[in-house]
């Protein structure tokens, strides 16, 4: 169905729904980030208006599937989505795309007798949108499904997770992580692969887009200063060497991500030091604010390393 790795429970639970007397509505696909959730749910979306003997067009021009994401933030990242390149989204899903796309639910299918609406990710819908989602919900036309590409539960309304039946997607162990670098991240060396398996903690995904960065060396620099401080900073000039002069927002953010996930390694031989804790707080904070905020890259790094050699500092006077 798709090269994805883990997805062979859910195939199966889905599977049985559909051979099922009446199949549900509205699914939530509830997993974390980068586990293969999107994939699955284009995939299923495929199976549902397929008809036999009809010939089905690829899903992005397929006219009984819709699919609700974050629209480019403005026109200059319209351009490169239309070029096929790499762009920046608006925060938020908007009331206007679900009524958009409950416009197209008053008419019937165009190539059978079902249609799916896939939102990717459906927990970033703003507070119009998602109570305007919610009528369709409560009384959805004859032959649709809901496929909610779901990482956060929680910021959903309660009323619209009461909806929808839960398919949970579970992260992945250390021999099916390095199963899925080999599929995807096969020519990625053995300092790369152990860097993303841990910073992936589980996602396939994020351990992928990880090693696309090659920061390995760079996370090995954050484990040594966790490990032993850096009263020279001689450290701290290596971690700003390996990430580099000038990242790109989404290097700043892959460095934001592997410092946190140094700090939760961590974490997990001196859980009950506030020092970690702090620092991995700082450092949430910081992702959410990096991509809203301008900061200085270089100043961003030395931050970075800083939080990281104050963890060591103050594990040291705590001895």
């Amino acid at each position: 169905m798709n090269d994805w790795i883990g997805h062979d429970a859910v195939w199966r639970e889905w599977h049985a729904a559909r051979a099922g007397r009446r199949m549900h509505h509205a699914w939530m696909l509830v997993g974390r980030e980068g586990l293969g959730k999107s994939a699955f749910a284009q995939a299923a979306a495929l199976e549902l208006v397929a008809e036999p003997g009809t010939h089905q067009p690829p899903i992005e021009h397929h006219p009984d599937i819709l699919w609700l994401a974050q629209l480019p933030a403005n026109d200059d990242e319209a351009k490169k989505r239309d070029d096929g390149r790499a762009y920046a989204t608006k925060r938020n899903i908007s009331v206007d795309q679900v009524r958009e796309m409950q416009r197209r639910l008053v008419t019937r299918p165009t190539l059978g007798s079902r249609r799916a609406v896939i939102l990717d990710p459906a927990d970033v819908l703003e507070k119009g949108a998602a109570n305007a989602l919610l009528k369709s919900l409560e009384e959805p036309p004859e032959g649709t499904f809901f496929l909610l590409v779901v990482h956060q539960p929680g910021r959903l309304l309660p009323t619209i997770r009461s909806r929808c039946q839960v398919l949970r997607f579970r992260t992945l162990d250390a021999d099916d992580m390095n199963r899925a670098l080999d599929i995807h991240a096969p020519d990625s060396d053995a300092l790369t692969r152990a860097a993303a398996i841990a910073v992936g903690a589980g996602s396939p995904g994020a351990a992928l887009a990880f090693a696309a960065q090659d920061l390995g060396r760079a996370w090995q620099i954050m484990r040594q200063i966790v490990a032993q401080g850096d009263p020279d900073l001689v450290l701290r000039a290596a971690l700003a060497a390996a990430i580099g002069q000038r990242p790109d927002r989404d290097r700043q953010m892959a460095a934001l991500t592997a410092a946190r996930m140094v700090l939760v390694d961590a974490m997990g031989t001196h859980p009950a030091h506030g020092a970690l804790a702090d620092a991995h707080t700082a450092l949430v904070h910081l992702a959410r604010e990096a991509p809203t905020y301008n900061y200085d890259a270089g100043l961003l790094m030395l931050e970075i390393g800083a939080l990281l050699a104050g963890v060591a500092h103050t594990r040291e006077g705590a001895r």
